[in-house]
């Protein structure tokens, strides 16, 4: 808000006067509040600091002792610098005792070698300062009505944040109180080297207060919450500026933090920050098999770190009913779901990047190499089945791999293991790939036309068949395939007595022309019986996706 005297001395009026600073350099950068000619010793009583001090020297002592007190009484009120004029009582130079004096208490000691009007200093000087007050105050206005538009906007925390590295010209982060990236903007700078170490980093710089300064870290910190709910901290990252930061970067900060605490109050039934920050950064492991170092780097911020650790993904889908699904909604189920898995993992110390899709809740673990994975896994799904949650869930592990690059792996087969576990129906705490087995792989391959093309040419006649005259012959055939050809059995499971079921089977072959005690034509009509039921088992779920309806 106030000019430096380096600033200062760069105005006309005292250039003329041919400034040459002859002590305390150092202190140049010096805000002054206020310039004021003062002749007598004893003027440090009615300063109150930062005061740019302007003498002629006419009433100062010459003696040593007396100067080295004159200037000690201006270093100890706080004054910002004494100007001398070398004119009236010293002409060439000051005493050496006033100039150690200053040296010794670090304060800037300038001499003007022309006649210079006082008078003219102080009204450019002090209009100056007022000038810069009120571009100040003009500042924090425009502030005030930025974040003031965001708030009522409801902007998300990626746009706030990209406000304040506009405004600031800094890199900022919002973090959780437990110093868990939620989301950040870095001014330009390179991310990995602003969020490497993050958590321990931020650990040991505390301010005392709501906002303020850590000159060591050169972090602006304020903390964001509302209605004495704090969450969270906002973080403007100042390590390159040479200064502490002005008072309009403390204004920008808080007025980001209130908006920031207002969004989670309005949003507080959407998806938590939190989970928001791991969807991000799961969505670039899938998306790629190679993760660059920011994304290494961001899933470290969120205290999960991936290097030297085992991998495991996980897919936890709710199984929801036909009738059920009038009465649920998806969007709150899933992040029920999400809230259980990630309390599941803090349950059984494991760091975890958990998050929805708009079908089920994906979850990366990241593992010690002394883990017992087998025995982590069975735990996380049992806590998760136990969760309560509003519709019963299917648990899908991916194969436990080490190291990031395989992340995508283990994520993506989670994935085909839950929707595979989900169609087959069976019941267990958690679904591995070989407990899915050929079901797995179809269903992989459930989006390739030749498949669907492949189970249409298999079954279209039968399908036909019952779609015109009423008959169960698919049914039939289902039950024959699963007990692989046991016509008693079969027979049972249909609830048919063996002649009216041996009828149908007759009726089967010859409708689709072959024999089905042939163990390739059984196996082919079981692969198309089972691909034929996952399409038409993906097909509704599929229609009732958040965003997908009637248009």
């Amino acid at each position: 808000m106030y000019p430096t005297i380096a600033e200062l001395l760069a105005l006309p009026v005292l250039r003329q006067g041919r400034p040459q600073v002859v002590a305390g350099s150092t202190g140049l950068d010096r805000p002054v509040r206020w310039a004021h000619v003062a002749e007598i010793a004893e003027i440090a009583p009615l300063l109150r600091g930062g005061e740019l001090v302007l003498t002629t020297g006419v009433a100062l002592p010459d003696d040593g002792p007396s100067l080295t007190r004159y200037v000690a009484d201006l270093a100890r009120v706080g004054a910002a610098g004494v100007v001398v004029e070398l004119v009236r009582h010293w002409n060439d130079r000051l005493p050496v005792s006033l100039v150690t004096a200053a040296e010794a208490h670090g304060l800037p000691l300038i001499t003007l070698s022309r006649e210079t009007r006082y008078v003219a200093v102080t009204e450019a000087v002090n209009g100056t300062i007022v000038d810069a007050q009120v571009a100040e105050l003009r500042a924090a206005e425009r502030v005030h009505e930025t974040f003031t538009a965001l708030t009522v906007a409801g902007a998300e925390p990626e746009v706030v944040l990209r406000e304040v590295a506009r405004l600031t010209e800094h890199p900022v982060v919002l973090e959780t109180l437990g110093h868990e990236v939620l989301a950040y903007d870095t001014a330009g700078s390179d991310p990995a080297e602003l969020l490497t170490g993050w958590p321990g980093r931020s650990k040991t710089v505390q301010v005392g207060e709501r906002t303020g300064y850590h000159p060591g870290a050169d972090w602006l910190v304020t903390v964001v919450g509302a209605r004495g709910h704090d969450w969270g901290r906002l973080v403007l990252v100042c390590t390159d500026s040479p200064d502490t930061p002005p008072h309009r970067h403390r204004v920008v900060v808080e007025r980001a933090a209130s908006a920031l605490a207002v969004y989670r109050l309005v949003a507080r039934d959407s998806e938590t920050l939190e989970r928001q920050a791991h969807r991000a950064v799961l969505a670039e492991l899938i998306a790629s098999p190679t993760p660059s170092t920011e994304i290494l780097a961001r899933a470290s911020a969120l205290a999960v770190p991936l290097p030297s650790r085992r991998l495991a993904g996980l897919a936890v889908r709710p199984r929801i009913t036909a009738t059920a699904r009038q009465s649920l909604s998806t969007p709150p189920l899933l992040r029920e779901l999400a809230e259980a898995t990630a309390l599941a993992a803090r349950r059984a110390k494991v760091s975890a990047l958990v998050a929805t899709d708009e079908t089920a809740v994906r979850a990366l673990l990241a593992l010690s190499p002394e883990a017992n994975a087998d025995a982590v896994l069975d735990r996380l799904a049992g806590d998760i089945h136990d969760a309560r949650a509003s519709a019963p869930a299917v648990v899908g592990v991916g194969t436990i791999v080490t190291g990031p690059a395989e992340a995508h792996r283990t994520l993506v087969e989670a994935a085909q293991v839950a929707a595979a576990a989900l169609d087959e129906g069976a019941e267990r705490p958690i679904h591995r790939l070989r407990d899915v087995r050929l079901r797995g792989l179809l269903h992989l391959l459930s989006g390739d036309e030749r498949v669907s093309a492949f189970a249409a040419r298999e079954l279209e006649p039968l399908l036909q068949r019952d779609a015109a005259s009423g008959s169960r012959l698919v049914p039939a055939l289902r039950h024959y395939c699963a007990h692989g050809g046991n016509k008693s059995a079969a027979a049972a499971a249909a609830h048919t007595s063996r002649t009216a079921y041996y009828q149908q089977l007759a009726r089967i072959e010859q409708v689709l022309g072959v024999r089905l005690e042939d163990p390739e034509s059984m196996l082919s009509l079981y692969v198309a019986l089972l691909a034929h039921d996952l399409g038409a088992a993906t097909r509704p779920r599929e229609e009732n996706l958040p965003g997908r309806g009637t248009q």
